[in-house]
């Protein structure tokens, strides 16, 4: 029911609804999963090597041979089915955050919903745009710095890199940077639902750079290289979220307002 245009309390869903509807939601994100998989598992062979890409060129820019070790004769094995899984994360994105959205929406007002039709698809774009430019950007001059830090500068350490622990630390960074490039999109729906102002955003601009730093550097490696690409991205995200929050929501307020 709506009285005075507004929604009442009323339709609002139950914890046991809620609890339904999570599981409802987990069965349809986790078979979107299962069925990426079928498609990753096959092709895990092509995406090590996809993900083995930027190693391989920074050590034979170097000098050096770009190979692999395992401790465990399971060791192969286990990173490939890691990987294929990771990708079959990355592939179902879209089904996966159409899911989360959903179950959010199921929460809100008739009038909210709206905002989860656009959100869906700018997440799993935003999170694609994430992982792809930690692979073919950030990743690069992170071994740089890697590779240069353990040859030059220690002069005497030679590296053993093992397969399972690239692969986990590539696999790792392209999640934590897919979901830092939610920020724009976060930031504008909290405009949208009144919940913060442009005002509100340019006034803790500071705070908000000093937590994307700590951020940074709780959710990178112990290099400066990628905390510094991940943070910088993140902050410029931001800003593009503030601007966006404005002329999508505050502006087209004050002129719906003085119509």
């Amino acid at each position: 029911m709506e009285e005075n245009g507004l929604e009442d309390d009323s339709t609002r869903m139950t914890l046991g609804e809620h609890l339904e509807e999570l599981r409802k939601r987990l069965f349809w994100a986790l078979l979107g999963l299962g069925i990426a998989m079928c498609i990753t598992l096959p092709c895990g062979k092509y995406i090590l090597r996809l993900l083995g890409y930027p190693y391989k060129e920074m050590m034979l820019a170097a000098g050096l041979k770009p190979t692999f070790a395992v401790l465990t004769m399971v060791g192969g094995i286990t990173v490939y089915i890691r990987v294929a899984l990771v990708s079959g994360v990355v592939l179902a994105s879209p089904w996966i955050f159409h899911q989360l959205w959903q179950f959010i929406a199921a929460g809100l007002f008739s009038k909210e919903k709206r905002y989860v039709h656009y959100a869906v698809p700018c997440s799993a774009g935003l999170f694609l745009i994430g992982a792809v430019f930690f692979l073919f950007v950030v990743s690069n001059q992170m071994f740089k710095f890697f590779i240069w830090f353990n040859t030059v500068f220690l002069e005497n350490v030679e590296m053993v890199i093992t397969f399972d622990k690239y692969i986990t630390l590539v696999c790792l960074m392209m999640l934590v940077f897919g979901v830092a490039f939610q920020t724009p999109l976060a930031v504008l729906l909290l405009a949208k639902m009144g919940l913060v102002t442009t005002k509100t955003l340019n006034r803790y601009r500071k705070h908000v750079i000093v937590g994307m730093l700590i951020l940074a550097a709780l959710f990178t490696s112990p290099s400066p290289v990628d905390q510094i690409l991940l943070a910088v991205p993140m902050w410029m995200l931001y800003e593009l979220g503030v601007l966006l929050a404005y002329f999508l929501v505050e502006r087209k307020r004050k002129e719906e307002e003085v119509e």
